[in-house]
């Protein structure tokens, strides 16, 4: 049996009363969160200076860009990010892009995360996902603007979603899921296709990540025809529907499906209303640093707390983030939002993240069963994993 304590703990949800100790079994299992008092006398406690937390989850990155590290300026907004990503994504090597993501899946379990939310347009990352070591959904990206090619743009996903799904591990969990890319990347008949492929399957949907997106909706205006124009995409058949593409896309799927809303950068307070009123199972993941890179705009952070909808935290890609580390987007949360207490981002940072990825038996909370890994944040907000 192993014993720790800390100057701080929180397990996942709240700071736990001091002199709290957390036992394990040699494979990291939780066994017992001893209060003070019940820690056995001949205990050997391992004490930390600092904080001792659970594994941290990231609901949202993009490791098949890894490799993508550096190549665009920051400041750009995000439909020349995009843009850049479209004509960059294909320069490097298999070879190259395999080394990256090895590279960032080390760097992620360095930083303390040990489960990922990963975004994935081919199988580059197929062959790195069983050993990683971390719990891994991989969300399947489906994209296609257009009605009348929705059956041919399916099948590229769906052959990619197949041979994810023959993929096991005896040691981590490892799921997917068919999703959309983001409103303004998918037609009705796509969403369509999307719902019926697993009915209540987990979503994710690259949501209010520009102002562009919205001004599409409400107008038909904007930068978004940008990026049509380098997709090859004629979009005069789009009709706006007056209101934020949130509150236009979401009722087409079914209140079945759990969706984990990505960025949020642009949403309103109207969109709040409209979440809560929906009767949807929704999750607000925040990527602060990758919205800094790409736009130099925080999302409203306060604005979701107060809301009450959960939220949780990624870090978007390498092209557009310097790290993959779910503490250095609380620190950048709290550096915006000073008021935000450290024991909430931490809940958003694992108990909340883990829910939003269906893995809270397994992650995010200190609870007998459990093996979420507990990291260690010391004076000089250093991580490393304990255990």
């Amino acid at each position: 049996m192993f014993y720790f304590g800390a100057d701080r703990i929180h397990n996942g949800y709240q700071w736990l009363e001091p002199g709290t100790v957390i036992s394990t079994d040699e494979h990291g299992t939780i066994v017992a969160v001893l209060a003070p008092g019940m820690v056995p006398a001949d205990a050997d406690v391992r004490h930390f200076e600092g904080i001792l937390c659970p594994g941290f989850v990231n609901v949202h990155c993009h490791l098949e860009l890894s490799h993508m590290k550096g190549a665009i300026p920051e400041g750009t907004r995000l439909v020349p990010f995009l843009q850049s990503v479209m004509t960059g994504r294909g320069l490097s090597s298999a070879e190259e892009k395999a080394a990256a993501i090895q590279q960032a899946i080390a760097e992620s379990r360095q930083n303390g995360i040990v489960a990922v939310g990963d975004i994935a347009n081919a199988t580059d990352t197929l062959l790195h996902r069983q050993d990683s070591g971390l719990h891994i959904h991989t969300f399947i990206e489906s994209i296609g603007f257009t009605e009348t090619s929705a059956a041919d743009r399916f099948a590229w996903p769906l052959k990619v979603y197949e041979q994810f799904a023959a993929q096991q591990s005896t040691r981590t969990l490892l799921r997917q899921s068919i999703v959309p890319h983001a409103p303004y990347s998918v037609s009705a008949a796509l969403f369509r296709l999307i719902n019926a492929h697993a009915p209540g399957g987990l979503l994710s949907v690259h949501n209010e990540e520009t102002a562009a997106e919205n001004e599409l909706y409400r107008h038909k205006e904007g930068e978004m025809f940008d990026l049509y124009r380098t997709l090859n995409i004629d979009a005069g058949f789009f009709q706006p529907s007056g209101q934020t593409s949130l509150q236009t896309y979401l009722p087409q799927l079914p209140d079945r499906h759990p969706v984990i809303l990505v960025h949020n950068t642009f949403m309103e307070e109207e969109d709040l209303v409209f979440l809560k009123t929906s009767g949807k199972t929704v999750y607000l993941c925040l990527c602060p640093n990758a919205n800094w890179y790409i736009e130099r705009r925080m999302p409203p952070a306060q604005l979701f707390l107060d809301s009450g909808v959960p939220v949780c935290l990624g870090t978007d890609s390498l092209a557009s983030n310097h790290e993959l580390s779910i503490w250095a987007e609380i620190q950048t949360l709290q550096q915006h939002f000073p008021a935000l207490p450290l024991e909430t981002l931490l809940r958003w940072g694992t108990a909340n993240g883990a829910q939003a990825l269906q893995m809270d038996t397994v992650a995010g909370s200190f609870a007998p069963g459990k093996r979420p890994g507990i990291v260690h944040i010391d004076s000089r907000d250093r991580i490393a994993m304990v255990q």
